[in-house]
């Protein structure tokens, strides 16, 4: 394997530059995953069969708290990935900690959040919009689960093997990952949450 150590250690071979590429063309199919979603919600959001609709389920403070936990877990994945490029082991480890912490927060709020709506009335079954919606966050929050199972896994390799082309590969194609998540979560905050309130 030929190593080219002119560029960063997570493009420092074919092999890892072609994995980049392909974990591009993957994302590319998740944006249509989510472009699906997004568009059936826009369809059924006013379908309520008399159910509640956005404007009574939705409360700005846990939104934002999701929305602070996720925005911040990116900025600390791109630490990780800053102390990875500058060979600092551990510095990447605990920034992936953090980040990996602060996505468990934001699933737990978001489970917080689920069973507020079943309390109040809102299950899958209950309309269209409900089941659109549950279908539309419950895939955003079962990416940010396997997500928070594929960092640690990243995290056990670091921690044993060190920084190698193979791990910073993975590393960074999990940054991409988390990254991805994190814009998806804006589309949600901004089309589904904001707009559901008003």
């Amino acid at each position: 394997m030929k190593i080219d150590n002119s560029l960063p250690l997570e493009y420092s071979t074919e092999e890892n530059q072609l994995k980049v590429l392909g974990f591009w063309i993957f994302l590319g199919a998740e944006v249509m995953l989510f472009g699906t979603l997004f568009a059936t919600f826009f369809t059924l959001v006013h379908r309520t069969a008399g159910g509640p609709t956005g404007a009574e389920l939705f409360e700005i403070t846990p939104v934002l708290i999701e929305t602070f936990l996720l925005l911040a877990s990116s900025f600390t994945i791109g630490l990780g990935i800053h102390a990875m490029r500058l060979g600092r082991k551990n510095a990447m480890l605990a920034f992936f900690g953090i980040t990996l912490l602060l996505g468990l927060g934001f699933l737990g709020v978001e489970i917080f959040d689920f069973v507020q709506y079943v309390h109040e009335g809102a299950t899958i079954q209950t309309s269209g919009f409900t089941s659109i919606l549950f279908s539309t966050l419950g895939t955003h929050g079962a990416h940010v689960s396997v997500g928070f199972f594929w960092g640690l896994f990243i995290m056990l390799q670091v921690k044993k093997r060190g920084l190698t082309p193979q791990n910073a590969n993975k590393a960074f194609i999990f940054s991409l990952y988390w990254h991805f998540l994190d814009v998806v979560w804006i589309f949600i905050f901004s089309f589904i949450y904001l707009k559901g309130m008003m």
